[in-house]
């Protein structure tokens, strides 16, 4: 197996079941849900009334006048860059590093979702006149990205990625791939996603995507269950610090593991519908063990998807499967959308976080809710409590409407 990668030496994270690394992977550990009772609007006559939802801490959120000029997606994209980069320890006394040589690469689905539905209504009901000023630049898709790059003055590439719910993972890559070509020597990358919005949600239902068990919020996402009925929309972000492994020796940062490669495909399939029998997903999941020359027997665990629907959940059990062989048998597999919902754009960067973290601390955290297993998943399914596992190799998995596949895989530190 490869040795080579790009070190993790920062993450940030805010999610539905916890702020910071800490009571993140105490969550994870716990199987701690943070799907509860949709408070974001009201939703009393609606289908789905339940979400995942982010209560940021005072010292994360920015101050009054920012908050108006930044859609909710941004806002939790500045909070886990800002633990990220506190984490890191990139801005003590001064930023740490050349930022002409940073970078920037968050993915978003969709953007200023809540931005775009507040200033069409006003549009709609009162016109032009109604509109904010900043009604443009709080909806565009990359204005995390910029928010972030403007934040730390970091002058380095700066990219948006957008491909549905792979966009995390996706921009994970192009922040890797920054730092291999050379282009720089640390980027913040990752994912921010506000998709608590009526007419977002609304949209998710009207698919028949969405879980409606609105009386037991805590068990509606339950990936892999044989009664799982959908999906639960959440909003976070999660943001690693990648650093060349020369620039992360030079000033002695802590190193939690390395993303040694991925792996990616295209189902070229169907827009919203995974392939039946896995196809893409099994190439993404061959790509990534071949980039960083691994062997099935090599993976200590898989991250999945699992979202908690019957079609993606059971797509993905046949490419990890098929991918893995009779080493499956033994590869502890788990679902951290379980426990926070599904976050669409960022679901890859928080997942990428979850996966660090039982690779760094050899604990591979449970997936909540699997009362009955699906016949159809044969996998070796984490469940009830954390499971203690020496790793050197981790995969984590997103899988998007539109048929994007991406497989990150992670190695542990020396």
């Amino acid at each position: 197996m490869a040795a080579t990668g790009v070190a993790i030496t920062g993450m940030g994270v805010v999610s539905a079941n916890g702020i910071g690394l800490a009571e993140f992977h105490d969550a994870q550990l716990t199987a701690r849900s943070g799907v509860a009772p949709l408070a974001r609007y009201v939703c009393d006559e609606d289908p789905v009334r339940i979400a995942g939802e982010v209560e940021l801490p005072p010292e994360l959120t920015l101050d009054r006048r920012d908050q108006v000029r930044a859609d909710r997606c941004t806002q939790l994209g500045a909070a886990a860059a800002q633990l990220a980069v506190a984490d890191a320890g990139l801005d003590d006394n001064g930023w740490q590093a050349d930022p002409e040589r940073t970078g920037v690469s968050i993915g978003s689905a969709i953007g200023g979702a809540g931005a775009l539905e507040n200033n069409y209504r006003s549009y709609y009901t009162s016109g032009p006149r109604a509109l904010r000023t900043r009604a443009i630049p709080m909806s565009m898709v990359n204005d995390a990205s910029a928010w972030v790059a403007i934040r730390y003055g970091v002058t380095g590439p700066c990219v948006n990625v957008s491909t549905a719910c792979a966009s995390g993972a996706d921009a994970i890559i192009a922040g890797y791939q920054m730092i291999v070509s050379g282009e720089a020597d640390v980027v913040l990358a990752g994912g921010a996603e506000a998709p608590v919005v009526r007419s977002i949600v609304s949209g998710f239902a009207k698919m028949g995507a969405l879980s409606m068990r609105n009386d037991e919020p805590a068990y509606a996402s339950r990936p892999f269950s044989k009664d799982r009925d959908g999906f639960v929309v959440a909003e976070g972000a999660a943001v690693l610090v990648l650093e060349s492994a020369a620039h992360a020796a030079a000033r002695g940062a802590r190193t939690y593991a390395y993303l040694r490669g991925y792996g990616r495909s295209s189902d070229a399939h169907h827009v919203t519908m995974p392939h039946p029998q896995g196809l893409g997903a099994l190439r993404a999941l061959r790509r990534a063990l071949s980039h960083v020359d691994a062997t099935p027997a090599d993976v200590g665990m898989v991250n999945c998807h699992g979202t908690s629907t019957v079609l993606n959940d059971n797509a993905e059990a046949l490419a990890i499967r098929d991918a893995l062989g009779t080493a499956a048998d033994h590869i502890p597999v788990t679902a951290t959308k379980s426990l926070i919902g599904h976050s669409l754009g960022a679901a890859g960067a928080i997942e990428a976080v979850a996966t660090v973290q039982a690779l760094h601390s050899g604990l591979v955290p449970p997936t909540a809710n699997v009362e009955d297993l699906d016949p159809e998943v044969d996998l070796d399914v984490v469940s009830g409590s954390p499971r203690r596992r020496d790793m050197a190799l981790a995969l984590s998995n997103s899988f998007a409407f539109g048929g994007h596949n991406v497989v990150l895989a992670f190695g542990a530190a020396a």
